[in-house]
């Protein structure tokens, strides 16, 4: 399979000129960095959410989708991630990409313009035909749930 063409629009090419388009960082990345496009610094107060525009648009070819997903970096050394990770971006959405951000350290984190707030992953999906039965087959696992096999 050849890697999907994705066009990407800059929703305001002149006052967003600046901010970098999302790249991959090093040859072997399955993520590309998303960038804030914020008109002035934005502070995540501790246990706030707040939601980053990036300033871009794309059309994700049918049977593919983006996850946006937190960066290491930045949920490590400051407690910052997703709220609802991976957010989706389906093939059939043309709007603004923006990223809800959490705080979940210790201590309020600035967004600056043009900082790298999460990553982008492209991935195939499926969509599954569902079949209404009386009865499922048994497994080892069977119905347990959380923590069914201890700690």
């Amino acid at each position: 399979m050849t890697n999907p063409k994705i066009k990407i629009r800059r929703l305001r090419p002149e006052a967003d000129s600046d901010i970098p388009l999302p790249r991959y960082m090093t040859p072997r990345c399955s993520g590309m960095d998303l960038c804030a496009a914020v008109e002035s610094e934005q502070v995540v107060e501790v246990g706030a959410v707040t939601v980053i525009p990036t300033g871009i648009a794309m059309a994700l070819p049918e049977g593919f989708e983006g996850q946006v997903r937190p960066r290491s970096g930045l949920a490590c050394r400051h407690g910052i991630s997703i709220i609802n990770s991976p957010g989706t971006i389906d093939a059939d959405y043309r709007g603004e990409i923006k990223v809800g951000l959490i705080n979940l350290g210790n201590e309020p984190y600035t967004v600056r313009r043009g900082d790298r707030i999460a990553q982008l992953v492209i991935q195939k999906v499926y969509q599954a035909r569902l079949e209404c039965v009386e009865t499922l087959d048994q497994t080892v696992r069977n119905e347990g749930g959380f923590g069914h096999t201890g700690t």
